[in-house]
């Protein structure tokens, strides 16, 4: 990793993936094969892209009862520890319905009413993400929603990963769907006869399911769309070198573009991280991933300063930030942007990424700076309340009146004073 010191230029920005015009083309023919053709078109695209001949898109009971029996019984120990962590903290996020009433008998309020339903994207496939159903499931069902639709693309034999279907099970989703890709985003936000409409999609993807999702909103809500993943860890010289490079290689190895960056104030421990990150990407299994990730998106840089530093990570608005100084709680007042950050030797990433309770659903690419983790206010809507009483309403109906005039509304300023004409007779 190049060490660099720090300069005003430094940034976690890459280019929004927007996809090529060939892909956005493939997803729009995708969405209206899907609208058109409902159950039919998933067939045939689910066996297109994904070599699986279904006959339903829906598991079979059994295939639980024998996903239950291939899941050992430590890591099934270990879903179910994660589950209630989740639960537990998401629980704490909460909202209630507030009204507040004048001495004139007025009430005004806020009506907190969940989302009736959510799908829920979980790519699979090749591989398996337990913890994202978890971290995009337990908010909906902490704030009340009741449906939940719950999308996966399967292998070629049409099955869906144990520890996917354990998980669904171990959470109560009811709903599955053996779909993946732009025609599972398509079937959420329009339905088909087996797949029900939902209110909201969430859940991360390739690009054809980022492109679907950006497509579709507006017919439906969606989480964000996420870009690589990220990490930034800020470090002094009582931070450990291995420690520094592990975290770091723990998002490289997600994926190319993934960006790793350590800022310092000790160039010692910046020459220390720089040759542990070459030593430690030798002993992984996804190597050429890493190097990729590192080579383009890794960096190391160097400051004069705590305050300099600070500046910089602020300024990144990381996905995942690390704070592993001598007193990192003393810092946490001065970090204003960031997805989620982790105090201390003992919180690496993946501790927040698969068991502590908060979600592992960030915002990326710098957009911490103006928006949150997936939480349970995402699954949720609020409606103002509005009970005016007679005294109330003859003491501001010249007011609202005015305002109304001053707008060119006459009608608005009308449907106010022939209220007032009515009380004054």
């Amino acid at each position: 990793m190049n060490i660099t010191k720090l300069s005003k230029n430094v940034s976690l920005s890459r280019s929004v993936e927007s996809g090529t015009e060939k892909q956005q083309e493939s997803v729009e023919a995708i969405i209206r094969q899907v609208r058109e053709n409902g159950d039919k078109a998933m067939k045939d695209l689910t066996e297109m892209f994904d070599g699986a001949k279904l006959g339903t898109f829906l598991p079979d009971p059994e295939e639980t009862k024998q996903a239950y029996e291939l899941v050992d019984e430590k890591a099934l120990g270990a879903i179910r520890r994660a589950i209630a962590n989740i639960r537990s903290f998401h629980e704490r996020q909460r909202r209630q319905s507030w009204f507040t009433t004048k001495s004139d008998g007025t009430m005004l309020g806020q009506q907190v009413t969940a989302l009736d339903s959510a799908g829920v994207y979980v790519p699979g496939g090749k591989a398996a993400y337990p913890s994202t159903i978890m971290m995009n499931v337990i908010p909906a069902q902490t704030a009340g929603v009741k449906n939940i639709v719950m999308c996966s693309p399967p292998n070629k034999y049409g099955e869906l990963s144990p520890a996917v279907l354990v998980t669904a099970a171990e959470l109560g989703v009811k709903t599955i769907i053996k779909a993946g890709g732009a025609q599972a985003i398509a079937a959420l936000a329009y339905g088909t006869e087996t797949v029900p409409k939902v209110d909201k999609i969430v859940g991360p993807g390739n690009i054809y399911v980022a492109l679907a999702k950006r497509a579709v909103f507006g017919q439906v809500d969606i989480d964000m769309i996420a870009g690589p993943s990220e990490i930034v860890v800020l470090a002094d010289e009582t931070a450990s070198a291995a420690e520094v490079a592990s975290d770091l290689l723990s998002q490289a190895e997600h994926d190319e573009m993934a960006s790793s960056v350590l800022v310092t104030t000790s160039t010692t421990l910046a020459e220390e991280v720089a040759a542990e990150v070459d030593k430690q990407l030798e002993q992984l299994p996804r190597k050429e991933i890493a190097s990729a990730s590192i080579r383009d998106y890794g960096a190391i840089y160097t400051a004069g300063s705590m305050e300099e530093a600070l500046e910089a990570v602020n300024k990144l608005a990381p996905e995942h930030l690390e704070l592993l100084t001598e007193n990192p709680q003393a810092l946490l007042g001065k970090i204003r942007h960031a997805g989620a950050i982790f105090l201390g030797p003992y919180s690496p990433e993946p501790v927040g990424d698969y068991f502590a309770g908060p979600n592992h659903v960030l915002p990326t690419n710098g957009t911490a700076r103006f928006s949150s983790p997936l939480n349970v206010d995402d699954f949720t809507k609020k409606s103002s309340i509005i009970s005016y009483s007679q005294e109330a309403f003859l003491r501001d109906a010249d007011d609202i009146a005015s305002l109304a005039r001053l707008e060119g509304l006459e009608a608005h300023a009308r449907a106010v004073e022939i209220r007032k004409r009515g009380e004054s007779k």
